[in-house]
């Protein structure tokens, strides 16, 4: 059963007071693309949730937004660089004096400085809050991967219905075909008639520019590349997961023949069919977007 690239899911975990919550949203892309969202004491493990991401998600844009919450006992306590504040405070009065400013350096102009204050958060074992980290990662991936695979039977169902319409227009257009020439020549001929009742034709002629008429708008080549195609969609959606990129070639190559049907029909019934087949395929293409 294919699955979709959208999904969303949530892991927690728990290292002694500290609680680890992740979220991870995907969309359809081309690729897989992983962005992290983390406090800064996690940024040396953004690599490895990347590659635990990529790993389980395989295709689409993934954002994994991570958040720590300290209860009893383990709370983040505010501190301040006294070092760091004085030499802040030491350039503001070079300032002042250098430009002869009066007012003073109000206290907010300090403490808004980078790494003044600064949240310290409680000592925790690197491996220990690695494991914690990680293992809730993965629960949000396979809570993901669930929602994918909910929403890829969704997909299925609708792609499969728009498939079987497609086969019913194609095969409209397959029974309208071989009376295209006939009429084609019975129109050519009244032509004649009406050009000059006693105008002389020739009907191996006319029979020749029928014979072209009728090589000229064969679509029976196109219609059983068609039905192939269709035969392999069918196949790829029964696989499995990842077919998207298949799935899309499949697309192409339907409307490459729908488009040559449409020139060389000479029909206003096949052209409206036509139109419509082209509707419904590009309904079709949309939805694969969304197929991993």
């Amino acid at each position: 059963m294919i699955h979709s690239m959208t999904g969303y899911g949530k892991g927690s975990a728990r290292v002694g007071e500290i609680s680890i919550q992740v979220e991870i949203k995907t969309l359809n892309h081309r690729f897989c693309d992983v962005t992290v969202k983390s406090p800064r004491n996690l940024f040396w493990l953004e690599n490895e949730i990347k590659k635990r991401v990529n790993e389980g998600l395989q295709r689409g844009k993934a954002d994994v937004f991570i958040t720590l919450e300290y209860g009893a006992g383990g709370e983040a306590l505010p501190r301040w660089n006294r070092e760091l504040a004085r030499r802040y405070l030491e350039i503001f009065t070079e300032m002042k004096q250098e430009f002869g400013l009066e007012e003073g350096i109000p206290l907010t102009l300090l403490a808004a400085q980078k790494d003044v204050l600064t949240m310290e958060t409680p000592e925790v074992d690197p491996l220990d809050m690695a494991e914690g980290v990680l293992g809730a990662v993965a629960a949000a991936v396979d809570a993901v991967k669930g929602m994918r695979r909910s929403e890829g039977e969704a997909l299925c169902l609708d792609l499969r219905q728009r498939l079987a319409n497609l086969r019913a227009t194609l095969d409209q257009i397959e029974g309208r075909a071989p009376a295209i020439p006939p009429e084609w020549r019975q129109k050519l001929l009244d032509r004649l008639q009406k050009l000059d009742r006693e105008l002389a034709y020739d009907p191996q002629r006319v029979a020749q520019e029928v014979a072209l008429f009728a090589d000229r708008c064969d679509i029976s080549e196109e219609v059983q590349r068609m039905k192939s195609h269709f035969s392999q969609f069918s196949d790829f959606l029964d696989q499995g997961e990842a077919v998207g990129r298949q799935l899309d070639f499949l697309v192409q190559e339907m409307g490459r023949e729908i488009n040559t049907i449409g020139s060389k029909g000479n029909d206003s019934d096949v052209s409206g069919w036509v139109v419509s087949a082209k509707g419904e395929l590009e309904k079709i293409r949309e939805q694969v977007q969304n197929v991993m």
